[in-house]
């Protein structure tokens, strides 16, 4: 039996910065003619494009519908695509991320992609930026235009490996890395074990809080990262 490894992308295997918010901002004012407001954006932090998009149209008192939605999504992945030499730039990636990846995808006994709240385009320009796509298998990822909540997107992984491998991934046989409270529980209600890693704004007391059993200060011990991922470590 093969192991999906999920990962989520943002402070987790790369930092990317400020630039997010700039391409954001840019987008939105091209597609709705209306400058973003200084509070109008909400936390990026484990949401999914979906339902950050959505709300940030109601806050700005805009009436969502899927077009308008599809119309903004397209131009903030064109904004990420035009800039990639801006990422590759000014963003970095983590410590340990690199060596993970690399150790997994020489795994036969692995399958690994992406849980991200990244539409597709984004999380395949963020990972290419730095060379890290080689390692994923892009095809049964699961991404942030998918669902508007991340625990769905656990389910729909697995349904697209299964498709693509032919054999069942659940919860005994899938894994999910992420930084942030949202990622713990999308593991835990969707329906993956859960290796936490405190890299982003959520340190190991708030990721314990959620109920990450297994919690890492980084992806730096690489060893350590694979017997975590593949459950011969303790927490």
């Amino acid at each position: 039996m093969r192991t999906l490894v999920l990962w989520d992308i943002d402070h987790t295997l790369l930092a990317v910065g400020p630039l997010t918010r700039t391409i954001y901002e840019n987008a939105f004012t091209t597609v709705t003619g209306r400058v973003l407001a200084a509070h109008g954006l909400p936390s990026f932090a484990g949401r999914t494009d979906r339902a950050i998009i959505t709300e940030t149209l109601l806050t700005h008192g805009i009436e969502t519908s899927e077009p308008l939605l599809q119309r903004l999504c397209h131009e903030f992945a064109t904004g990420f695509d035009a800039r990639i030499h801006e990422i590759r730039e000014h963003g970095r990636v983590l410590p340990g991320a690199r060596e993970a990846l690399k150790a997994l995808a020489c795994r036969t006994d692995v399958v690994q992609s992406v849980l991200t709240g990244n539409m597709r385009p984004i999380a395949v320009s963020k990972l290419a930026a730095f060379s890290l796509d080689e390692y994923v298998d892009f095809e049964v990822g699961a991404y942030g235009l998918d669902h508007g909540d991340r625990p769905p997107l656990v389910r729909l992984a697995q349904l697209r490996a299964a498709e693509k491998y032919g054999e069942r991934f659940d919860e005994h046989s899938t894994v999910l890395v992420g930084d942030t409270p949202h990622d713990v529980l999308a593991g835990h209600h969707g329906g993956a074990r859960v290796v936490a890693v405190a890299t982003g704004a959520s340190d190991e007391a708030a990721l314990r809080e959620v109920g990450a059993e297994l919690v890492l200060t980084d992806l730096s011990d690489t060893p350590a990262v694979i017997a975590s991922i593949l459950g011969t470590a303790s927490a």
